[in-house]
């Protein structure tokens, strides 16, 4: 069996167990499938945290890992739907891009950026997964993660993108402190040597980040003589607006 072949049947006995929990028998009937195939894509299923099996011998069902996976899918679509007014109106204000992103397998994703009319732009980093000590973005979400998780990440290789990156654990942690006192957080040339950024952090109801707004510009011209705090004052405003909207 090919390997496309193998991730369509596996598909339909996902599709299947959709419908409800089912033994290796029932699998193979509604599916129209060998039986020893259905066993063999169950173990690899089984493995990848996408089906379940509820007893030795008994039936399998959607594994929490599927389910997890289907929840964070459907949350980024809440997210990124909720977010674009707000994006919109920082672009309007601002003169620049501007996104949303989230932490998502310890990287900080970004979900949607609406950009500027401008000749000159800076590439869209819509779908692109980054290091959060790298943008603004990131350490905004980082800053707003447990103790345990912040040891963690930075226990781990921070990597230099520019020469104004910052890769010190120490350094770090004291930005973090900064953020979350400040509620906002600017990079200049940390991640790309000719861009700038501002963020800030979209609270749940409980004090969790789960989302972090951004603007990003050439750094030529941004801020520019614009006030690098009122710019990210805007920004804050737009993600705390956005966080009311969410709950």
């Amino acid at each position: 069996m090919s390997g496309v072949q193998s991730i369509e049947r596996a598909f339909l006995i996902l599709r299947v167990l959709a419908a409800g929990p089912a033994g290796v028998t029932e699998l193979a009937d509604r599916a129209e499938l060998p039986k020893s195939t259905v066993y063999r894509l169950l173990g690899a299923l089984e493995s990848a945290q996408a089906v379940e099996q509820l007893e030795a011998g008994g039936v399998y069902s959607l594994g929490q890992g599927l389910t997890d996976l289907v929840g964070a899918a459907a949350w980024s679509h809440v997210l990124t739907s909720a977010a674009r007014p707000y994006l919109w109106e920082l672009t309007e204000q601002i003169g620049e891009t501007s996104g949303v992103s989230q932490l998502d397998q310890g990287q900080i994703l970004y979900l949607e950026h609406f950009e500027t009319d401008d000749e000159i732009q800076v590439r869209s980093w819509t779908g692109a997964r980054i290091d959060p000590h790298q943008v603004a973005s990131g350490l905004v979400v980082l800053a707003g993660q447990s103790e345990e998780i912040v040891d963690q990440y930075l226990a781990g290789e921070l990597k230099a993108s520019t020469a104004q990156s910052i890769t010190e654990p120490q350094i770090i942690r004291q930005r973090l402190e900064e953020i979350r006192a400040d509620g906002f957080c600017w990079m200049f040339e940390e991640f790309d040597d000719q861009l700038n950024s501002v963020a800030a952090p979209v609270l749940n109801p409980t004090g969790e980040t789960v989302a972090a707004l951004h603007v990003h510009g050439p750094a030529y011209r941004f801020p520019g003589e614009e006030n690098p705090e009122a710019i990210a004052r805007l920004v804050r405003d737009a993600a705390d607006r956005l966080a009311k909207q969410l709950t």
